[in-house]
């Protein structure tokens, strides 16, 4: 299939809400931090598939065992059983973090799971009137309306107005507005511990410590969105142990099926208790091939050492950008964590940079018009970080002269 058939096909037969970021190339198979479109040209992946979900790279040959040994023993049944492989995930990512999980499909169904979750547990404590949630503006938690709501961001609630209340939105790592916004009706503070979607902004210790000390305080949950930084992303395990601070809930999704759409919420004691038989509930989420698939992925992790691999490679690749930083002033700042990075430019010229990285075999990840995201698998080499540096370098160069 070619792009131009591609599109028509797109134009007669899906909602229209793609176009404006469809990459014009259709991808036909992948391996490792590598992508090959339909005509033969090869691809370095420093998008992750496009979201940061090919954590462990495509295809990864254990993850795609044990897709093919479950398709052959049992698909899919409903939460009205139970299957070993939904157990055994539960009880491996119970081990990584405590307490105790649900599966869903997606990012997010997670937070509106744990959404849920926090009310339930404010109206079981408190009543009714516990019901507000503190999050931050410019995160990103979704699309789904409680997650929407939760987002603080604007510009993905025009047109879906009115959206679910009791969202109190701060501005990130702003201490004095945290203090000012949680209080006894407060039954959560959900927050990303680095902005992802907004362009790879750290929280800082001083911000997480004020919400763990005010939901302590007033009674009320911390929720830790690590659906993309979780599993490895940055550098650790969940990228809340950066901090000296502990969550009683956290979301995962992206890299935890290693591509395969999974979801969960992990959730510790008291917080956990609050849902009883019949308060939630997921038909296909934690069914047997997901759960399957997000054990080996996580097995992959250990046995790989792909946490301290994003850690090692994710600093080469900084200090990579920053030399490139040092050569052209059009590159003005650069946040890393792990391989999680952002590049700031000082013209809208980014759109400019994916299109000529593109052209030479690097896909890249833009944040507006002046602004270069990188999210590469966590698989991906010093040597396969090289070549990237390489391009993207050469490109910033030959932009920054124009």
């Amino acid at each position: 299939m070619n792009t131009d058939e591609a599109r028509q096909l797109e134009r007669s037969y899906l909602l229209n809400l793609y176009p404006p970021i469809r990459m014009p190339m259709v991808i036909a198979r992948g391996e490792g931090a590598r992508l090959w479109d339909s005509d033969g040209k090869e691809y370095l992946d420093f998008v992750s598939g496009g979201r940061a979900v090919t954590g462990l790279g495509h295809c990864h040959p254990k993850v795609a065992a044990a897709i093919r040994r479950q398709a052959e023993d049992l698909v899919h049944v409903s939460n009205d059983f139970y299957t070993e492989p939904q157990l055994r995930l539960a009880e491996r990512l119970s081990q990584l973090f405590g307490g105790r999980c649900f599966f869903c499909n997606s990012g997010a169904e997670a937070v509106e799971t744990a959404i849920k979750l926090v009310r339930k547990q404010g109206y079981k404590t408190s009543g009714a009137d516990k019901h507000e949630i503190v999050t931050a503006l410019r995160s990103f938690h979704g699309r789904t309306f409680g997650a929407l709501a939760a987002t603080g961001q604007p510009k993905y609630h025009k047109g879906f107005q009115p959206l679910p209340s009791g969202f109190v939105h701060v501005p990130f790592n702003d201490v004095e507005a945290l203090h000012g916004a949680v209080s006894v009706r407060t039954c959560a503070v959900l927050l990303e511990p680095i902005l992802g979607e907004s362009g790879v902004y750290p929280a800082t210790s001083e911000f997480l410590r004020a919400a763990r000390e005010l939901c302590d305080r007033n009674g009320a949950a911390l929720i830790l969105d690590e659906v993309q930084t979780g599993l490895g992303r940055t550098g650790k395990m969940f990228a809340y142990q950066h901090y000296d601070v502990e969550p009683d809930v956290i979301t995962l999704a992206k890299a935890l099926g290693g591509g395969v759409p999974v979801g969960a919420i992990i959730a510790r004691e008291p917080v956990a208790s609050a849902f009883e038989p019949g308060d939630h509930a997921s038909t296909f989420g934690g069914g047997p091939l997901p759960a399957a698939a997000a054990l080996a992925a996580l097995e992959v992790i250990e046995e790989e050492g792909l946490v301290e691999n994003a850690a090692q490679v994710g600093e080469h690749l900084a200090q990579g950008l920053r030399a490139v930083q040092e050569k052209t002033s059009l590159v003005t700042e650069i946040r890393a964590r792990g391989l999680m990075i952002a590049v700031d430019l000082a013209a809208p010229v980014a759109g400019r940079v994916k299109q000529e990285c593109t052209a030479r075999g690097l896909l890249i990840n833009t944040v507006g018009d002046q602004m270069l995201r990188l999210i590469p698998p966590l698989v991906l080499s010093v040597e396969q970080a090289e070549s990237g540096l390489e391009v993207l370098g050469e490109v910033l160069a030959s932009v920054a002269t124009e």
